[in-house]
């Protein structure tokens, strides 16, 4: 008998999102009936990509109404469901407010969530998406692992409600998860810890920070060259079939660094050169280290020039085998990624070729 009955329904938070799209369409091309609460049941414009893939699948939709940091709202959604992922998390950086509008409510959110399985008979296991921020604050943290590499024993303890508030707040809630599910044994816990998120999105309009990013690589807003800012890179589509094992294999346990590439932004704008560097002024190199520190925190929101300098020249590197060898992610290039995800953005209308 396989660990997550087939015929129970399945709980998805944060379904109309980036990363929960894959994951409703790999349900539902298995067959799986997905539980989806939102905010909003009745409107169809912001749940048309999900209804799509409903059509077109063995899988079958259900919303309910719901909200993330309304104690009790996912208690009709996650009725007879065996599994669920939690995915529905604020990913903003321009907050002014951060306990209030990041902290706070992923805290809240996650406690909800969890708190509705405890008092759901049918759960088996809830797995959560949280982040490599959860790992680490700054690349300057590299230098304090013991082989130079983050691991899922790594916990982040550099980041703060005035430094690094998101990663502050992906910290905060993955260990109010770890604490709830202690304090029970019905159900286990398996955690997601993805690095920044690429790729196509189900919805090409979709409202993500990694959309933005990307854009900004072909709009203008860094041809004269972006920071050599190290970090990890997933496509959204690897993502997505790592939360479903994570989800169906019964021996998946505990953390999971879900990272196919150690890299930087300059390697991420490289992939673009190929084919639309004629089109689009994509940055060709990196800008000095203070030129960022002088001129980043005028551009950007949310950066600061002490970000700068705890990442800026300094590398990124992640141990993925765990997500390797425990749940069989087979990571695709880099450069795949960033061509789908750019193409997808120009193919919407959200940016205009130069030639």
């Amino acid at each position: 008998m396989a660990f997550i009955n087939k015929e129970a329904p399945v709980m998805v938070t944060g379904a109309t999102g980036y990363v929960a799209g894959w994951l409703v369409k790999k349900l539902l091309d298995e067959g799986y009936t997905v539980h989806a609460p939102v905010r909003d049941p009745n409107n169809p414009e912001k749940l048309k990509y999900l209804n799509q893939l409903a059509d077109n699948a063995p899988g079958s939709i259900k919303y309910f109404k719901a909200d993330l940091l309304d104690q009790g709202s996912y208690a009709e959604a996650i009725q007879g469901c065996e599994l669920v992922f939690h995915t529905a998390s604020p990913f903003t950086v321009d907050v002014k407010d951060p306990v209030k509008e990041l902290i706070d409510p992923a805290k809240l959110g996650t406690r909800n969530v969890l708190e509705e399985a405890n008092k759901t008979e049918s759960v088996k296991r809830v797995v959560l998406t949280s982040s490599c921020a959860a790992i680490y604050g700054d690349n300057k943290d590299l230098e304090h692992t013991e082989n130079g590499v983050f691991t899922e024993k790594h916990w982040n303890s550099s980041s703060s409600a005035d430094h690094q508030p998101y990663s502050y707040s992906k910290t905060v809630a993955e260990k109010e998860a770890w604490d709830i599910a202690g304090k029970q044994s019905r159900w286990d816990l398996v955690v997601i810890n993805p690095s920044l998120v690429i790729g196509p999105g189900i919805n090409p309009y979709a409202t993500s920070e990694s959309f933005n990013l990307i854009k900004q690589f072909g709009d203008g807003s860094m041809r004269t060259g972006v920071p050599n800012w190290g970090m990890g890179a997933v496509d959204v589509r690897d993502l997505a079939d790592a939360h479903f094992k994570a989800g169906t294999l019964e021996e998946a346990t505990g953390r999971h660094i879900i990272s196919a590439h150690n890299t930087d932004f300059p390697s991420l704008a490289k992939t673009l050169l190929p084919k639309f560097g004629k089109q689009f002024p994509i940055p060709k190199g990196a800008v000095p280290k203070f030129m960022a520190w002088l001129v980043g925190p005028m551009l950007t929101k949310g950066l600061t020039r002490k970000m700068v300098s705890l990442n800026v020249n300094y590398p990124w590197r992640a141990d993925n085998s765990k997500s390797i060898k425990e749940l069989g992610i087979n990571y695709r290039p880099l450069e795949e990624s960033m061509v789908d995800f750019f193409q997808q953005i120009i193919d919407a209308g959200l940016l205009q070729s130069k030639g």
